[in-house]
């Protein structure tokens, strides 16, 4: 049976994927809340980080030095920035994932890592900056089941920030530094960095929980874009 891990920084990115699988509760995974379930020929192993870069880096850590799975996905919300082509209760697959605060701010605005010359991941013959790349095989697979089950997604670059942009006016920031850039989040490049040093393929994915504007609670739907996330999770776990 191959394992099979999903993280995501709250319990409500992960509760219907928990009942859905009559996941238990283990104690397998240290300090994080995890929880253990079977679906088809598939063992998951289904943990809560907590939110941010350090938590879920930490996170990723503990549980591939004590695992060894086939598969590791980041799974919960994001905003999408103005022109991606995405809309609220829409699925976002990352095609790489980048560290959007970490740099210079200059004179002539922020630069990233590359102008210190220190780069956060060097190993295997990489030497990554800013920006990590996710497995385009495993991406592709996720693209085409979501097509299949007529899930509105896009697949494309994301962007992961300590400070959420809750301004237009940060977003466009934001898109001047990494153009094409469809969404943001809050965990997935760390998640990334960590992954890619101990060799594990990582799937990102993410529901749209809100646009990257000034900032309007009453324009989010926060609860339908972790419950589509997990609904496509359970499809592209089955197939």
């Amino acid at each position: 049976m191959k394992q099979i891990i999903v993280t995501a920084s709250t319990l409500l990115e992960l509760s219907l994927l928990l009942e859905a699988i009559g996941a238990v509760p283990t104690p397998d995974a240290g300090h994080l809340r995890a929880y253990r379930g079977s679906f088809g020929d598939v063992d998951l192993l289904i943990a809560v980080t907590g939110m941010g870069k350090v938590n879920a880096a930490s996170a990723t850590t503990l549980l591939l030095e004590r695992f060894e799975p086939k598969l590791l996905v980041n799974t919960g919300c994001a905003g999408a920035f103005a022109g991606s082509g995405l809309g609220i209760g829409d699925l976002a697959i990352a095609s790489s994932d980048s560290f959007g605060d970490e740099g210079v701010e200059t004179p002539l605005g922020w630069q990233g890592l590359e102008l210190i010359g220190i780069p956060v991941y060097e190993g295997k013959g990489a030497r990554i900056f800013n920006t990590f790349p996710l497995s385009p095989e495993v991406a592709a697979r996720a693209v085409d089941v979501a097509g299949r089950g007529g899930t509105r997604s896009l697949l494309g670059p994301f962007v992961t920030v300590s400070t959420c942009s809750g301004t237009a006016c940060r977003g466009d920031e934001i898109l001047r530094r990494f153009p094409g850039t469809i969404c943001e989040n809050m965990e997935g490049a760390a998640v990334a960095q960590v992954a890619t040093a101990y060799g594990v393929d990582l799937l990102e994915v993410r529901g749209i929980s809100n646009m990257v504007e000034d900032r309007d609670l009453s324009r989010w739907d926060l609860k339908g874009a972790v419950a589509a996330a997990q609904h496509f999770l359970l499809r592209f776990l089955r197939q």
